[in-house]
């Protein structure tokens, strides 16, 4: 199955993350698979892009078999397996041989997302089961390799994974609770079949945890496009979903989050599989036409299970009789009675049917019974001798790297006091002289002695910062993304995220309908160190620190203060960048301060052009726009990119991530490599009577667009266009460096919109005659201010504006990421890239040139 898919390659060196996200001529084209090595490619493509039409991967053959070109024809020989009757071959081989799928049978989809998994290393795993996570897709919880002799519980893949629900206790008010599934216990119900079954399981699964009349492919059965086809390697997989609720009576099958697992193949070929699912299971359903004596065996020796067991027959298949008097011998072993078994005629009474079976699960839940988290699953496994992903050396390394400095957080304050000092006063006060400074050197005549007193508080505040020594905390951090292993680098960032989450996040409390439109409070104050909303403790924080470090080093040596000899922090640019260049975003400008530490980023740059060598050449893009607009998702849907998202608190700061263009594509793209940035909560949409706080918007938009060869300004369908970033547009048209700007009108509501005509569009563009007059008097131009739509640089005729459907079909937590998301996130990837294809988003820059432009801004 490996070779057939053009697989076999990645079992010694898996396949990687950075592999699958690289920008090719594929990015560009709704292409179909050819043949079967292409099928891998097209589902992690589709995935990427939360396309819920990625299950149904298959090759598209358009040409009979005598027309396909010769080297095709070739190819095709070289995959197929001829058999030498010469050799001593078993007849099991010949006929397993003869089932194999050839190169033009459709692989079964389970085939190969086993086939993909078993391929990847743990960070593309996690980001696949992420993926389908979002799109509502069951999660693969124990991973076959019968070839191998093990197989594998994937806690690791699922650690990503955090929902968001509707919590109501017993007694008192209900809010809503985000955790991560793996940490969550909830009462588990298995559902297995025994040799042959007329019922679908995973029908009888997806019609369960649909709420409402909407049918939902949580599972993927017989019934859909490749289904019939047979299983290869995918038996024994045990998949996972979970019902949450929404606090909506009419959408809440359970009260309460309910956990359903789903065994592939018979329970008497996968024995290991289905003890551990008796094990973590508060109830068991086991779908079978016939019990033979020796499924009467193997049903027996489970008498010592407390768990509850069903089971659910076909009247019209199988041997009665026999199956009766087996049911009357099992009921004492398994302590059932009558109850306990059900009859169901295959599609004629389904609803009813779907109705009883969740009447049980809502029996079973409301009485007291197992609760189990996916860790508390793991720790069964182990036991059982299952492989469990997470128990490698590095990544138990990298874990109680994490511990040590977790558990010295107990308030977030007084750590960010204890541990984080070089952001407290003498940061902030650093940055706001720095910034004074800056806007001094545009006076018409700058007094002296000011600039001269400026300049002393400014390096004595870099001598205080300097005076200190990084603290127990930045020390282990600085240790845990110094390790020579990348992969050990990458675990301890991914615990780092999560423990930090863990400690520092505040529960939320709204009603079930703020769900999607959660919003921080936009205040005008104009304390300009003062959050827009409390900041969570994130791994920027640390990265920040050093960057703190270094700024105040690199300042002293300038000013001659410091021999360049007894620097101590010039190696943290290298270390930082080396994360960047394993997919974390890097902070651009300051959440703190909401200023750019120059010295800093050039740092970052300098040495991002030194490991880059000769592959430099780079595009800049840029996302714009008020927090909560889905820009941060759509950059991440785009290119899938780790950006924060769907949380009141994400992080405040701009933030950059890498994205490589592939060899043979950069010749024809232009670049090298992709830098996008995502503005982070910089733009609240204040108001011009905010005074300095619409200032530093403005001038940040300025910088983050002036920064850029491409601009998308995310919008809300009821927003108009931030004042700030139409200011922004005002003053680059006046510098000539216009960015190509595409602006997206995301539906945050999932109404439908229809496609805006071009007077519509024109509309648009023009800003309400307030924000008109506002911007103007910003640059002091007076009644002579033009609208957006009058401006050089915009012609309304040209797709500059774009209208993206709602985020969620169906209503969350138990909805799936809207196919036409998806497809209108996808066409706009594809504009972008044929822009800076055609040059449409001026000239392309190098490091070198970009480390300029952060300095002249």
């Amino acid at each position: 199955m490996l070779s057939l898919l053009g697989l076999e390659t990645y079992q010694m060196q898996k396949l990687s993350l950075q592999d699958s996200l690289q920008i090719s001529f594929d990015s560009m084209k709704n292409w179909a698979p050819q043949v079967p090595k292409d099928l891998p490619w097209h589902f992690l493509r589709k995935l990427q892009a939360l396309n819920a039409e990625a299950r149904n991967t298959t090759m598209v053959l358009d040409m009979p078999p005598d027309a396909r070109p010769a080297e095709k024809e070739n190819q095709m020989e070289e995959e197929m397996i001829y058999w030498d009757p010469a050799e001593d071959i078993a007849a099991d081989d010949i006929y397993s041989f003869s089932e194999l799928p050839t190169p033009d049978t459709p692989v079964n989809p389970l085939d190969l997302l086993c086939a993909l998994l078993l391929s990847s290393d743990s960070f593309l795993q996690q980001e696949i089961v992420l993926k389908m996570s979002l799109c509502q897709f069951a999660l693969p919880l124990v991973l076959p390799d019968s070839e191998n002799h093990y197989h594998t519980f994937l806690l690791w893949a699922l650690r990503a994974v955090v929902r968001t629900w509707w919590s109501q206790p017993p007694r008192g008010l209900g809010s809503l609770r985000e955790d991560s599934v793996v940490l969550s216990r909830a009462p588990t119900f298995s559902f297995v079949r025994m040799d042959v079954s007329s019922n679908s399981k995973s029908q009888l699964l997806n019609a369960i945890l649909s709420p409402g009349r909407r049918q939902w492919d949580c599972f993927w059965h017989r019934d859909l496009n490749l289904g019939t086809n047979p299983r290869e390697i995918a038996d024994g997989l045990v998949e996972i979903s979970w019902f949450f609720p929404s606090g909506r009576d009419d959408l809440d099958v359970f009260p309460e989050p309910v956990a359903f697992l789903n065994l592939r193949g018979d329970i008497g070929s996968h024995w290991l599989q289905f003890k551990l699912l008796t094990e973590i299971s508060s109830a068991v359903f086991i779908l079978t036409d016939n019990i033979s004596k020796k499924e009467y065996k193997l049903l027996y020796s489970m008498k010592e299970s407390t768990t509850k067991y069903y089971f659910i027959l076909s009247p019209y298949r199988g041997k009665r009789n026999t199956n009766l008097r087996f049911l009357n011998k099992l009921i004492p072993v398994l302590k059932i009675d009558h109850s306990h078994v059900l009859v169901k005629v295959s599609s004629t009474d389904s609803e009813s049917f779907v109705r009883r079976i969740r009447g049980i699960v809502g029996s079973v839940v409301r009485s007291p019974c197992r609760r189990v988290s996916v860790e508390d699953m793991a720790h069964a496994a182990r036991k059982l001798g299952l492989r469990i992903d997470e128990d490698c050396e590095e990544c138990q390394k990298a874990k109680d790297r994490m511990e040590r400095i977790t558990r010295k957080i107990k308030d977030i304050d007084g750590y960010r006091r204890d541990e984080l000092r070089l952001q407290g006063d003498p940061g902030r006060k650093a940055a706001q002289v720095e910034r004074e400074f800056c806007q001094l050197q545009w006076a018409p005549d700058p007094p002296e002695k000011h600039r001269a007193e400026l300049r002393r508080r400014f390096l004595e505040l870099r001598m205080q910062q300097n005076g200190q020594e990084p603290t127990s905390g930045v020390q282990e951090f600085i240790a845990g993304i110094s390790s020579p292993s990348p992969g050990e680098r990458q675990y301890f960032l991914r615990w780092m995220e999560w423990g930090l989450a863990r400690v520092g996040q505040p529960r939320l409390r709204q009603p079930p309908e703020t769900l999607l439109t959660l919003r921080p409070k936009l205040s005008g104050a104009s304390d300009l160190s003062e959050p827009l909303w409390p900041e969570p403790l994130g791994v920027e924080h640390f990265l920040r620190e050093m960057g703190q470090f270094y700024e105040a080093e690199s300042c002293l040596v300038e000013a001659g203060r410091l021999p360049a000899g007894q620097r101590r922090f010039a190696h943290f640019p290298g270390l930082a960048v080396e994360l960047l260049l394993l997919g974390l975003p890097l902070e651009l400008v300051d959440g703190g301060t909401l200023s750019i530490p120059v010295r800093w980023v050039t740092g970052l740059l300098k040495e991002l052009h030194i490991r880059l060598d000769r592959r430099s050449r780079l595009v800049v893009l840029s996302a714009l726009g008020i927090p909560g607009t889905g820009k941060s998702m759509l950059l991440n849907t785009m290119f899938g990119l780790r950006f924060a998202t769907g949380r009141i608190c994400s992080p405040r700061g701009a933030f950059m991530q890498l994205i490589t263009v592939a060899e043979g594509f950069s010749q024809d793209l232009g670049c090298d490599h992709i830098l996008v940035i995502d503005s982070g909560g910089l733009i609240s949409g204040a108001l011009t009577s905010a005074g300095d706080r619409f200032e530093l918007e403005a001038s940040l938009a300025t910088l983050l667009m002036g920064l850029s060869n491409v601009t998308v300004v995310s919008l809300a369908e009821t927003r108009d266009i931030p004042p700030a970033i139409l200011h922004a547009f005002l003053r680059l048209e006046k510098t000539g460096h216009m960015p190509s700007y595409q602006f997206v009108y995301q539906n945050l509501h999932d109404m439908p919109v229809p496609s805006p005509k071009p007077r519509e569009r024109r509309q648009l563009l023009e800003p309400p005659s307030d924000l008109n007059r506002a911007a103007a008097q910003m640059e002091k131009q007076g009644g002579g201010f033009r609208t957006l739509a009058g401006l050089a640089f915009c012609d309304p005729e040209r797709q500059h504006v774009w209208h993206v459907p709602g985020l969620w079909h169906g209503a969350p937590p138990m909805a799936a990421v809207s196919l036409g998301y998806s497809e209108a996130i996808f066409e706009l990837k594809r504009c972008l890239l044929e822009n800076i294809r055609n040059g449409l988003s001026n000239q392309n820059k190098n490091i070198q040139q970009l480390i300029e432009l952060v300095r002249r801004l």
